[in-house]
């Protein structure tokens, strides 16, 4: 059977759009859970690096369990005084970081991070013996955005862990950010934040001359690890959780 040029154009015209309207139609009805479990994911990554878990699959019932022993709190960024408790996920950090009317611009090119919020998110963990404060850290990579978390100890000076929970670096290369062991290697170091910059440094491999400040970097990583190391600069820096630690320490 032969069909006109003029039917076989309509026709496929008929099955695309219907094909357009079904994947439109998941995507409005899934965007719901899609938050959720990209909520739920981060929720699962503070907990491990709070060390409340080492389970990053942690179930919901798990998850929601141990999230009861942290608070989050919102914190102005110039000041660095608390301004107040409020739920998780109810204020996006990185979208006011994007939004001029909740945001300075032109900042920092330390991690080629344009601008930053007025308001930052911090999370304190009051479970016992695991007590300490979380960060959230992003900024450039070689190839994307990292995004990730830095718990200190209640003397917010000491490093208690680090993780990252998404970025797009070379597997085997920059993308051993996520690598335990290279994690492993930022436990126990000193911040110690000065009026320019911290004296906290990822160094270039095989070059940690100062074991309580310098972390290793990553084998044929550089540029991804230099990335690490200008974000350290900025998060800790007078732009960054700077007048927050400050404030906090009564410095």
């Amino acid at each position: 059977m032969e069909f006109s040029n003029k039917y076989t154009a309509g026709f496929a015209l008929v099955v695309c759009l219907i094909c357009s309207l079904v994947v439109s139609s998941f995507a409005v009805g899934l965007k719901d859970r899609q938050i959720e479990n990209k909520r739920l994911d981060k929720k699962r990554n503070i907990l491990v690096v709070a060390g409340l878990t080492e389970n990053s699959s942690a179930s919901r019932e798990e998850v929601a369990k141990l999230f009861g022993e942290i608070k989050t709190f919102q914190v102005d960024r110039t000041s660095g005084a608390l301004k107040g408790e409020i739920e998780f996920g109810t204020y996006d950090v990185v979208k006011s970081a994007r939004d001029p009317a909740q945001s300075e611009s032109g900042l920092s090119n330390l991690a080629r991070v344009s601008s930053l919020p007025n308001t930052l998110e911090v999370y304190q963990v009051t479970a016992d013996g695991e007590e300490c404060w979380i960060l959230p850290i992003w900024g450039n990579g070689l190839w994307s955005t990292l995004y990730g978390y830095i718990s200190l100890e209640t003397d917010l000076n000491t490093v208690k862990s680090i993780t990252f929970y998404q970025h797009g670096e070379t597997a085997g290369l920059g993308g051993e950010v996520d690598n335990p062991k290279w994690k492993a290697l930022w436990n126990g170091k000193l911040v110690d934040i000065r009026a320019e910059s911290p004296a906290l440094t990822v160094v270039k491999k095989g070059q940690v001359k100062d074991a309580s400040h310098e972390v290793d970097g990553l084998s044929g990583a550089t540029i991804t690890s230099r990335a690490v190391g200008h974000m350290i600069d900025l998060w800790f820096g007078n732009q960054g959780y700077g007048p927050f630690i400050s404030a906090q320490r009564g410095n």
